[in-house]
């Protein structure tokens, strides 16, 4: 393992600026989230992105989600948001739900798999929030594990499968929620969920009933 932060019982956020800026400069972090471990880099970094697919063995026609700190990152790297989805990311921002937005440019087309959409989620997770704000860019962040294999949810057993492939670990204990966000997309007005998550489908639409 070549650099390791025990992040359990801590809660000196300063810490965190140097895997941030290991992001920053392309190199790969794993890190806790409240959903499942995530693997990231910098999403706006196509070469970093390309090497976070090699060590994932994730295949380069399925999509990476950004993980953002606040709405104005979603601004930078989103484009023609609908009222809906803005009701949608006003709701369940932060917390365990990706929504399906048009990228912009700026966002490396690798990332998106070559479609004009991108995965857009903001976790409530502290230290994933501070490291994504001190990183100053949306991080590029799958699930911490061999495609094909259980999403990671404690460290040793992500940092036996990964060894020396990255360049930081950060321990926040094992995951609360222990499975992916829940991926939504709007199409036409209407949700359609991708995967379904802890928020539900049936919760989605009526909350959007309620709001109008």
């Amino acid at each position: 393992m070549k650099q390791y932060l025990d992040f359990r019982n801590k809660n000196d956020f300063e810490a965190l600026r140097i895997p941030a800026n290991i992001i920053k400069n392309g190199g790969i972090v794993v890190f806790p989230t409240e959903t499942v471990y995530g693997i990231g880099t910098n999403g706006l970094n196509k070469e970093a992105v390309k090497k976070l697919y090699k060590i994932k063995r994730r295949p380069l026609n399925k999509p990476i989600s950004l993980l953002v700190s606040d709405f104005k990152m979603i601004d930078i790297i989103a484009k023609n948001i609908t009222e809906v989805e803005y009701k949608i990311m006003r709701k369940y921002f932060p917390g365990p739900l990706t929504i399906i937005l048009e990228k912009k440019d700026i966002v490396p087309s690798i990332v998106s798999g070559g479609e004009k959409t991108i995965g857009v989620r903001m976790p409530k997770d502290e230290i994933t929030r501070k490291l994504i704000e001190y990183a100053e860019v949306p991080i590029a962040a799958p699930s911490a594990n061999i495609s094909g294999n259980p999403s990671g949810t404690e460290i040793e057993k992500i940092s036996n499968e990964f060894q020396e492939d990255v360049d930081y670990y950060i321990d926040g204990g094992k995951s609360k929620i222990g499975v992916g966000s829940t991926i939504v997309k709007v199409e036409d007005g209407k949700i359609r969920i991708l995967r379904e998550g802890t928020i539900t489908k049936k919760e989605i639409e009526q909350y959007l009933l309620e709001e109008g």
